[in-house]
């Protein structure tokens, strides 16, 4: 049986049960999905996380069950990377910044963001990267 380029491209990405497999067997293009799956989530219930009717709690709660297993999935299965764990963190503190939304400096009476050990200290939960390693094979 003879395979042309056209035929290896297709076989380069595959998905299988929501998990994208590589040739490489790299997880990378399943993060991405994944994190792009995980921002369609997010942003369907953006208005949920920036409303001032809802509790903070009740916001986190949210983040854990609708967004969270929508990024997670599959990850048992995932090595992560310094620079895979370092994206995943940069949404999990994106969606949190809209949790807790920006703080008034009291030095100058300014809006400002949160940093990212500020969000640390508000979000007493695991990080999504320490959930990964829990949940790890």
């Amino acid at each position: 049986m003879r395979i042309d380029n056209s035929t290896f491209e297709r076989l380069e990405l595959f998905k299988y049960l929501g998990t994208n497999l590589t040739i490489q067997n790299s997880i990378s293009e399943d993060i991405k999905s994944r994190l792009r799956s995980g921002n369609a989530c997010y942003h369907s219930v953006q208005k949920l996380l920036s409303s001032r009717l809802l509790s903070k709690n009740l916001k986190i709660k949210t983040y854990g069950t609708i967004i969270l297993p929508v990024v997670l999935y599959g990850c048992k299965a995932w090595s992560l990377t310094l620079r895979e764990g370092r994206k995943l963190r940069v949404f999990e503190n994106m969606v949190l910044r809209r949790i807790f939304g920006p703080e008034r400096d009291e030095v100058t009476g300014d809006w400002r963001r949160l940093h990212n050990e500020e969000l640390n200290d508000l979000y007493t939960s695991p990080n999504i990267v320490q959930v990964i390693k829990l949940r790890r094979m």
